[in-house]
């Protein structure tokens, strides 16, 4: 009791105004200046190459017009030609763009649907354990017996996938790793007190896995999905770079590098999608980094 008759308040009253651990994250993440400095590299990136009918139509260039008298031009400025243009006279840096379109769809789409995947089988085996947890882990078992580049470099010989079949493909041979991390988690947090909480209750177990569950495996699947996308993007530059990925005419910033060794002779081509491919995969990474220290429940502000 304090003097003037008042009860302190309890200690639970001063965690309900302190910082949720959301806001604490984000707190985080604002103060990594290199995580911020990736993420708008990125959007940067991401916007340019969704705006690229607009860059290419404001300077007047198509990335499938050739012209065989221009193909020879280096990227110095040129007139009408800012990276200069490849070996069939098409403007680079609508190729470029259009590429870019191509390849960060491939690696978020398939980054993405992995993480949807492997998030849902991930809590449900985790959370119901048994022959469903029996069964998932077989396939798991069994996809991750077989080398994922050489099963990939089969079918891609095989069936010559699109971009579309080939996000698909990727998909199948990500998600069990996602999938591992979640239900390791899932299997920790299962067994806490709010969750017997909400079974003693009355709550269905869909509505502790979506409300419950799902939440607090959110900073890992965040960081996961980060690094998934840089490493999505590298496996379709290495299928196009052998010319197993998406096929020309059809650009990815992949197949362009694999089309440049035959021409080394103008440099551009190999620096330019080759740097694009390196800084993205780099600042993902630095992203997923960022996001990992931003989330770790033992740092401290």
């Amino acid at each position: 009791m304090s003097s003037d008759g008042r009860k302190p308040k309890p200690l639970a009253d001063e965690m309900l105004r302190s910082r949720s651990l959301t806001e604490q994250a984000l707190s985080r993440l604002w103060r990594d200046r290199l995580s911020l400095v990736a993420i708008a590299v990125i959007l940067i990136l991401t916007l340019a190459s969704i705006a690229a009918p607009l860059i290419t139509g404001a300077l007047g260039v198509d990335p499938n017009t050739t012209d065989a008298s221009e193909s020879k031009f280096l990227p110095v400025f040129s007139e009408g030609h800012i990276l200069g243009t490849d070996n069939l006279g098409r403007d680079h840096l609508a190729r470029l763009l259009y590429a870019g379109q191509v390849s960060l769809f491939i690696g978020f789409m398939s980054a993405f649907l992995s993480l949807v995947v492997g998030v849902t089988l991930g809590i449900i085996t985790g959370y119901f354990g048994g022959v469903i947890d029996d069964l998932v882990n077989w396939i798991i078992t069994t996809l991750n017996s077989i080398p994922a580049l050489v099963l990939l470099i089969v079918i891609s010989a095989v069936f010559q996938p699109d971009a579309n079949s080939l996000i698909l493909v990727i998909v199948l041979l990500t998600w069990p790793s996602t999938s591992r991390l979640v239900r390791g988690e899932t299997f920790s947090i299962r067994s806490r007190e709010y969750i017997v909480s909400a079974q003693a209750v009355g709550a269905s177990n869909f509505r502790i896995m979506l409300m419950h569950i799902l939440p607090n495996v959110f900073s890992l699947t965040i960081v996961t999905l980060a690094r998934n996308i840089g490493n999505v993007i590298l496996i379709e530059s290495a299928l196009s770079y052998l010319g197993l990925g998406v096929q020309p005419p059809t650009a990815t910033w992949g197949n362009m590098l694999s089309k440049s060794r035959d021409f080394l002779a103008q440099p551009h081509l190999v620096i330019f999608p080759g740097t694009l491919i390196t800084v993205v995969v780099l600042c993902l990474y630095i992203i997923g980094d960022g996001l990992r220290d931003a989330f770790d429940p033992t740092a401290v502000d």
